[in-house]
Parts: C-alpha cells; structure tokens; sequence
C-alpha cells in the first residue's frame, strides 16, 4: 500500500505563506514553500533585480534582514488567488543600518506549481 502526499493548492500555499510571513518566519516560508529553482524579479530600481534558486532568495532574505537595524512594523495582506497565482501586499517600516528610517509599500505575485512557489515578482518604488 502506497501513501501519496498531497501537494497544497494555490490558495494552502497562500495562507500558509502569510501566516509565516506575519509571524516572521520569512526563512521558514522559503524553505517550506518555495521550489528549488524559484524565479525572482525585483523592480528595475532595486540593487538585486533578478534572482535563480531557492539558495539565492534566501541569501537575498538574508542580507535584508542584515541590513535592518530596526524593524517598527511589517504588514501582510490576505492573498487574493486565481488559478495558480496570487497576490498580496506588504508594507515594511524598518530602520537600515546604511540609509536610515524607510517605509516601503509592494505588491508581490506568485506562481504555485505542485504545491510549490516557483516564481515571484515584487512591485514597489526604491524609497530612498
């Protein structure tokens, strides 16, 4: 007798990633949710535009998160899903270490294929 796992819909890996995102376990988002060979794209203002592979989004979470010096608020809406997309927003008001005191308002949109994240683009204007 075989066991067969079900993979999550658009809609379960949606919640899911909120849920961890609001309680700020974004690495643990990453490492649950996403494929392996995710596709990034950041605006074409940002120092990082594009990045390939679960590795090179966590290393990009990373450096943000070594960046900030303080964070005052992070914000996640629920997603809105069709088909295998969804969309939420986020606002993050953090102090960096570099630039000082930012809020930064986005829209993030994902694709979901076999229960995984398998691109992301993030929409937001730089705010420094």
């Amino acid at each position: 007798m075989s066991t067969q796992v079900e993979t999550m819909n658009a809609q379960e890996v949606a919640n899911r990633l909120v849920l961890l995102c609001r309680e700020g376990k974004n690495v643990e988002a990453i490492n649950e949710l996403y494929d392996d060979n995710v596709m990034s794209h950041e605006p074409k203002d940002s120092p990082i535009k594009e990045k390939v592979g679960k590795q090179a989004v966590l290393d990009a979470t990373n450096q943000w998160s070594n960046s900030v010096e303080e964070l005052h608020n992070a914000y996640i809406s629920d997603p809105i899903v069709a088909g295998n997309f969804f969309a939420c927003t986020m606002k993050v008001d953090a102090t960096y270490k570099e630039r000082g005191r930012n809020t930064m308002d986005e829209v993030c949109v994902f694709e979901v294929k076999d229960g995984k994240i398998v691109y992301e683009q993030f929409f937001y204007n730089m705010g420094y």
